[in-house]
């Protein structure tokens, strides 16, 4: 179709085709495309990370919640779609993280009630 194309039907308007036009691409390799991706999802660990620790009281937490958001980025960097899973697998983590060491912590007192008993 290098020539333009005229086609007409009853009761519409003439359609017109102009001639085959190339686009061109920009062309990336799939590995500049991984680490695009990968910046973003830097980008959005470390954003999601400062409003969690801008609302989190207790400060012992950050390593396991830092440990959390890693985790989730690993986990998040080998599904299909990274930056829209990541945000979800974060909260489940980090929730994870906070419930673990509330446990721990309870632990840690009954421990120490029980040594104090014995002593």
């Amino acid at each position: 179709m290098n020539k333009q194309t005229t086609i007409a039907k009853p009761g519409r308007a003439p359609t017109r085709y102009a001639p085959d036009a190339e686009l061109e691409f920009a062309s990336a390799s799939r590995g500049q495309w991984r680490a695009i991706i990968h910046e973003e999802l830097e980008r959005l660990k470390n954003r999601l990370l400062q409003e969690y620790f801008s609302k989190c009281i207790d400060l012992a937490l950050a390593p396991a919640i830092r440990r959390a958001a890693n985790e989730a980025a690993a986990l998040a960097s080998i599904s299909p779609y990274p930056l829209l899973v990541f945000p979800t697998l974060f909260e489940e983590k980090a929730e994870a993280a906070v419930r673990y060491h509330l446990r721990q912590q309870l632990v840690w007192d009954r421990s120490r009630r029980l040594m104090s008993m014995a002593a």
